[in-house]
C-alpha cells in the first residue's frame, strides 16, 4: 500500500478542485481513508462517543471532494458527476483520457510519485 498518494492529496492538494487525478491516486486515497475511518470507528466505540470519526470526516471532507472531482476530470467529465450515486463509482473505475483534455495534462504521463 502506498501512503504517499494519501499524503499527497492531504498535504499538497487539500482544496485543489482543478486538474486531474489518476485512478491510482484516487483509489489509494480512498483505501487509506477507509482504513483510518475503520480505526476511528473502533476508537469511537471504545470511548462511547462519535467524536473521532466525526472529526476525521470533517477534516478530510474537502480533500475527498477534491480528489473525486479531479478523478472525474481525468475521464473528461465535469466534477458535478460526483453527485450522481452509483454512476460515479462506474466512472471512477474508468481509465483516464489519454493525453491532454480540457482539464489538463494526463497525470499518468507526468506523474513522479
Amino acid at each position: 500500500m502506498n501512503f504517499n498518494w494519501f499524503l499527497e492529496v492531504v498535504k499538497n492538494k487539500y482544496i485543489k478542485f482543478d486538474g486531474r487525478a489518476r485512478r491510482e491516486e484516487f483509489w489509494m486515497y480512498y483505501l487509506v481513508y477507509l482504513i483510518i475511518a475503520i480505526v476511528a470507528t473502533i476508537i469511537d466505540s471504545i470511548i462511547g462517543m462519535r467524536i473521532v470519526g466525526s472529526l476525521l470526516s470533517l477534516a478530510l471532507l474537502l480533500p475527498t471532494i477534491g480528489v473525486g472531482i479531479r478523478r472525474m476530470h481525468d475521464i473528461g467529465k465535469s466534477g458535478w458527476f460526483i453527485l450522481i450515486p452509483l454512476y460515479n463509482i462506474y466512472l471512477w473505475a474508468q481509465a483516464g483520457t489519454p493525453g491532454t483534455n480540457e482539464y489538463g495534462a494526463n497525470p499518468k504521463e507526468v506523474s513522479n510519485i
